[in-house]
């Protein structure tokens, strides 16, 4: 299976999920801050559904943010009703878009993430595929900062997965399942609760705002 086959398929399952969920747990705030349920589904859709034009003026109405710019397309997506954004991930689901520079690595990693944001507060448990996890441990931990990639919350520290054979880095430990290594790397707090290891207060500590 090519990486764009994994990506379709991650999409798929997110569809039929969604199709199953309440209007109660669409309203669950999510993992990402500001963000419900519902918000990181119609998310998942925007490469798939915003034009370049689109988003070009949205960024510059957001001065240049990508993440007031991604909150405001993500919260005019949510809009819509739940069935049209599963029916899109389901039709579009192998939709060949990546970021700027970057490879099939970044929209999986984004899909896999994304899916514990939504799965996590709704207590729905889902074994990600090691391969899947090992291959997006690896991009989230070695490529440079870019987007949802923050290099300056990894550097000086080992990461190392308990439940499939992957480690990273050199310095203070942080070690547990892959999938809350995953939701570690990119900033999510809830995931250290479920990692041990001196690196886990630094981490947190570089989490804060400056």
């Amino acid at each position: 299976m090519s990486l764009f086959d994994a990506i379709a398929d991650e999409r798929r399952g997110l569809a039929e999920l969604a199709d199953t969920l309440t209007e109660e747990q669409l309203g669950t705030p999510s993992l990402v801050p500001t963000w419900t349920v519902r918000d990181v589904i119609a998310h998942l859709t925007l490469g798939m559904e915003v034009s370049t034009l689109r988003f070009a003026m949205t960024l510059l109405l957001a001065r240049g943010s990508f993440e007031k710019a991604a909150d405001r397309l993500t919260w005019w997506m949510a809009r819509r009703p739940v069935r049209e954004l599963a029916d899109i991930l389901r039709r579009k689901a192998e939709h060949r878009f990546t970021p700027p520079g970057m490879g099939p690595e970044a929209p999986l990693s984004e899909t896999l993430v994304h899916g514990l944001d939504l799965r996590r507060p709704l207590a729905i448990r889902r074994a990600i595929p090691e391969e899947r996890a090992r291959i997006c441990l690896d991009f989230l931990a070695r490529t440079p900062a870019r987007g949802f990639v923050r290099s300056e919350w990894r550097e000086g520290l080992r990461f190392e997965a308990t439940d499939l054979s992957w480690a990273h880095g050199e310095g203070p430990l942080l070690r547990g399942p892959s999938d809350s290594l995953l939701l570690a790397l990119t900033g999510r707090r809830q995931a250290l609760s479920e990692l041990e290891g001196d690196g886990v207060d630094l981490l947190r500590e570089r989490y804060q705002p400056a």
